[in-house]
């Protein structure tokens, strides 16, 4: 019997909505560990324009063909979630130099409530560093064409729930 140790990383957010630049690290990461679970986050507080289920549907939706991907929704502390889910590293993107300082703070938070947790960040392909939820969503409210910058499905399911 086999002792090897499984890497398994989160990739938390609350994916209102999940997009390209979301899909590409995912991607990404799921060459890179043997298993990532994509933890979509209910987060209130910040007051999502899709309901949890709608993001959790949508994300399962987005990542079908990675047979090592998992999704679920959560509503706790991330350190939690991750001991229940027996995860170690948080996956992370940067887009900008800007993000750096907030996702450090995130990421010695996580460790000072658990030593053992490692924050791997990865930075978007260049056709993707643009992208973010909060674009996507101003651009699908106003009636744009985001359909270059999320999955179909996720393109349809905005256009109907912005529509009056």
């Amino acid at each position: 019997m086999s002792d090897q140790r499984v890497n398994i990383a989160v990739y938390p957010g609350t994916f209102d909505p999940i997009t390209n630049g979301h899909f590409d690290l995912i991607e990404r990461g799921a060459r890179m560990f043997d298993k990532v679970v994509i933890a979509v986050a209910a987060s209130p507080g910040k007051r999502p324009s899709l309901e949890l289920e709608t993001r959790i549907a949508l994300a399962k939706t987005v990542c079908a063909s990675l047979p090592n991907v998992e999704v679920i929704g959560f509503s706790t502390l991330l350190t939690t979630m991750m001991h229940e889910q027996g995860a170690t590293i948080i996956l992370r993107g940067l887009r900008a130099v800007s993000d750096f300082e907030y996702e450090l703070q995130l990421a010695n938070m996580n460790r000072a409530q658990n030593p053992e947790l490692e924050s791997v960040f990865l930075t978007p392909a260049v056709e993707n560093s643009y992208i973010s939820s909060t674009i996507v969503r101003e651009i699908a409210k106003l009636g744009g064409d985001i359909s270059p910058l999320v999955h179909p499905q996720v393109a349809e399911a905005l256009r109907k729930h912005y529509t009056i």
